[in-house]
């Protein structure tokens, strides 16, 4: 993981795709406790580190992930998040398949996706329908072509709400899974069990200091994502 914002009351970290954010049943150590560890070495910390979880990525994914580090932030931020008041954009490389609206090529414009989702528990896979099913919930997505390869296109994504495997189950049900994601429909895996998923920025209005906050994730150093990230 790498620091790329902290102050008193929070701490936003790049997590590198494998990592967990909580502890899970794999029982491998979860970003939370590297955080927490992070702090009391750098800032010298004795006893236990107070540490808050206010949101989550999916291992096989990259990018921002905004820690509390006070009970203060926690429960504001825990609260913005639940109103929409934190802004993420994400960047995904997808295969090229059936076609997105607006073509492969970018042209800045947004483009906007509506579906009804219904989350399998026992899979851990959600499921996208063109109208209401029991259990359903409307997600909504938008979405412009950024970039480009040969096979690939990189599109930036904006959640418009905030469901289970939104935006891997919606870009598959469009015909264009993320590259390596194979329970969303990939052809094949990505080397490294990481699916092209980045989540790239978060902006929002600090809940101490009132201070507009806006980071952007580093890009992976790897060769495609190098190639087809905008200059």
């Amino acid at each position: 993981m790498q620091v790329v914002y902290e102050d008193n009351h929070i701490i936003i970290v790049s997590k590198e795709s494998g990592e967990i954010v909580q502890g899970d049943k794999s029982g491998d150590t979860p970003l939370s406790e590297i955080v927490k560890q992070y702090i009391k070495e750098t800032h010298a910390k004795p006893g236990n580190v107070f540490l808050g979880v206010v949101h989550r990525l999916d291992r096989p994914v990259s990018g921002l992930v905004v820690f509390a580090k006070t009970s203060k932030a926690l429960t504001r931020l825990n609260n913005m998040f639940r109103d929409g008041e934190v802004h993420k954009t994400y960047w995904a490389i997808v295969e090229r398949r059936e076609g997105v609206s607006g073509g492969y090529q970018p042209d800045g414009e947004w483009h906007q996706v509506e579906n009804w989702l219904v989350r399998n528990e026992k899979q851990n896979k959600s499921y996208a329908y063109d109208r209401e099913k029991p259990n359903a919930k409307l997600a909504k997505l938008r979405y412009k072509v950024i970039g480009a390869s040969d096979r690939y296109t990189l599109l930036e994504v904006q959640l418009m709400t905030g469901r289970h495997h939104q935006i891997r189950c919606q870009l598959s049900a469009m015909g264009c899974p993320i590259k390596g994601d194979l329970k969303y429909g990939a052809r094949r895996s990505n080397p490294d069990g990481s699916i092209s998923l980045l989540a790239r920025r978060v902006e929002f209005v600090h809940p101490v200091s009132k201070e507009n906050i806006c980071v952007e994730a580093p890009v992976p150093d790897d060769n495609l994502w190098k190639a087809i990230c905008p200059r």
